[in-house]
């Protein structure tokens, strides 16, 4: 064999070495993803998800957040701790851990969000709550949850007024 056809050879190699371990890394879906192929909303997940696990034999899962994080959604305070756990399946999450939501003086775990056609229902075992689908096709931010636009626009309008 020539040095040409030795190197072109090497060369091919390398290319196709190349090509499996890059095509392989862009192979894994994201956390906001994996939310969708079970046909669940982004905005189920705050902004800040750094990594996750997932058993797709058992829908087990753990989502890890960068740090705690917390938002109002529709009078809702919430709490995301940095590590959330369930189980996944099609329109559900159950036997969830790590987020809870204040009703009056009091933080409950969120146990179990269903998808129901259009709607999404929140259940801390002894109450639930409906919301539409729709509400939650973005993820929200950490410390201001969807209305980040409305407070910062606030903020320059407060600022504005006081100089």
């Amino acid at each position: 064999m020539s040095s040409t056809a030795a190197t072109s050879s090497t060369i091919l190699c390398t290319i196709f070495i190349f090509l499996a371990i890059f095509s392989n890394s862009n192979d894994a879906l994201t956390a906001y993803q994996v939310l969708e192929e079970y046909d669940l909303p982004v905005g189920l997940l705050p902004k800040g998800v750094t990594s996750y696990e997932l058993d797709s034999s058992t829908g087990e899962f753990t989502v890890y957040l960068n740090e705690t994080c917390t938002f109002t959604i529709e009078g809702y305070k919430l709490k995301y701790k940095t590590q959330i756990t369930g189980v996944i399946s099609k329109d559900a999450l159950k036997d969830l851990s790590g987020v809870q939501v204040k009703i009056l003086f009091f933080w409950l775990n969120l146990q179990e969000v269903t998808r129901d056609g259009d709607e999404l229902i929140f259940s801390v075992g002894i109450a639930s709550a409906d919301f539409p689908l729709s509400n939650f096709a973005q993820s929200p931010q950490c410390g201001c949850g969807f209305d980040c636009a409305v407070n910062l626009i606030e903020t320059v309008t407060s600022f504005n007024s006081f100089n």
